[in-house]
C-alpha cells in the first residue's frame, strides 16, 4: 500500500491551501511519446469484443483486494466484478505491488506499463482522488469514485471504559500504526512529537490489529476499513476530530489511461447506478465494513 498512501501522504498531513482552481498553477508538460505500447484491448469496442478486461488491484492487501484458497476476493474485487457484469464482459485481475509513489503506479499499471514484464490493466482499482494531483497526471483520467476512506481509532474497550482514547492520548498509552502509514506520520509528528513514544509500528494494519487483540497495544490508529476488518469482540472503533490532519478522509476511485475515454464514462456510469441501489453497500457490508459514500 506504500504506492498509494505515500502518493498523497504529505498532502493530507501538511494540507497546503490550494487555489479555486486547483490546476490554476500548473503548467501542462509536454506528454511522454512511444508510451503506450500495449494499445490492443484497450478500446471499450475491443474489450466488448474480447469478452474480457482486466483490473490492477494492490496485492495482499485486505479487506480490500488479496487472493484466498486461489480465489480474488475484497470489496475492490466485488466492485469490479459488478463493473465487468454491467459491461457484459469477465474480469480478470492483475494483483500488483505498490511502487514508492502513486504515479509510479499510475504509470506501470495504466498509461505505459512496467519496465520488466506485466502489462498496462483497462481499470486500476482504489485510487485516491486530488483535483491538483489529477492535473498532473495528465495521462489518466480519474474518475468511478465509489467510496471514501477515513482515518479512525479501534481501542481496547476495557481500557477506556468511560472515555474513548484521542490521539492526546497516546502521550501515555501504546497505539499501534502501519509502518509509514499516514497514521505513522501524523501521530509521530503531533504536538510536537510528544505523541512518539507511545507508537508501535507493525508491517501491516492487520499485524497492528493482532497485536491489539492480544493485549499489546491499547489502541490502533488507521484506515477504517481495515480497523473493522480486524475488529473483535471488546475492541470499539471511533473517528474523532483529528488535529492538524488537514483531510483525516478521502475519496476513492478508478484510473483509467486518458486514451479511452467511453471505458472511464462507462465505468463511472455503472458505479454511480450502483451507489444509488445499493449494491455497493451491500458489498461492502458483505466484508463487515462500513460504506462511507463518496464526494462525487
Amino acid at each position: 500500500m506504500r504506492g498509494l498512501i505515500l502518493g498523497l501522504c504529505a498532502a493530507l498531513v501538511a494540507g497546503p491551501v490550494l487555489a479555486a482552481d486547483p490546476c490554476a498553477d500548473w503548467v501542462p508538460q509536454p506528454r511522454p511519446q512511444n508510451a503506450s505500447r500495449d494499445i490492443v484491448g484497450q478500446d471499450l469496442d475491443q474489450i466488448v469484443e474480447r469478452g474480457f478486461m482486466t483490473f490492477a488491484v494492490y496485492e495482499n492487501n485486505p479487506p480490500y483486494s488479496y487472493e484466498e484458497g486461489g480465489q480474488a476476493r475484497g470489496v475492490d474485487i466485488e466492485i469490479a466484478r459488478l463493473i465487468a457484469a454491467d459491461i457484459g464482459v469477465e474480469p480478470r485481475f492483475n494483483f500488483v505491488a505498490a511502487a514508492e509513489e502513486l504515479q509510479a503506479d499510475l504509470r506501470n499499471n495504466v498509461w505505459q506499463g512496467p519496465v520488466v514484464g506485466g502489462a498496462v490493466s483497462n481499470v486500476m482499482m482504489r485510487v485516491p482522488y486530488d483535483s491538483a494531483f489529477a492535473c498532473r497526471v495528465e495521462q489518466v483520467v480519474f474518475t468511478g469514485q465509489y467510496a471514501s476512506e477515513s482515518i479512525a481509532i479501534a481501542y481496547d474497550a476495557a481500557k477506556y471504559p468511560d472515555e474513548k482514547p484521542v490521539p492526546a492520548y497516546f502521550r501515555f498509552d501504546t497505539v499501534g500504526v502501519e509502518n509509514d502509514s499516514i497514521a505513522d506520520f501524523y501521530l509521530t509528528s503531533f504536538a510536537g512529537g510528544q505523541v512518539a513514544a507511545g507508537v508501535r509500528r507493525y508491517p501491516t494494519m492487520a499485524a497492528a490489529m493482532d497485536a491489539l487483540r492480544r493485549g499489546e497495544v491499547m489502541a490502533a490508529m488507521g484506515p477504517l476499513a481495515q480497523l473493522e476488518a480486524g475488529s473483535a469482540e471488546g475492541i470499539g472503533i471511533h473517528r474523532p476530530p483529528l488535529p492538524g490532519l488537514a483531510h483525516a478522509s478521502w475519496t476513492l476511485g478508478v484510473a483509467v489511461h486518458f486514451s479511452y475515454r467511453p471505458l472511464a464514462y462507462t465505468v463511472d456510469d455503472t458505479i454511480a447506478a450502483a451507489l444509488a441501489d445499493g449494491r455497493i453497500a451491500r458489498i461492502y457490508a458483505d466484508y463487515g465494513l462500513t460504506l462511507i459514500p463518496p464526494e462525487r
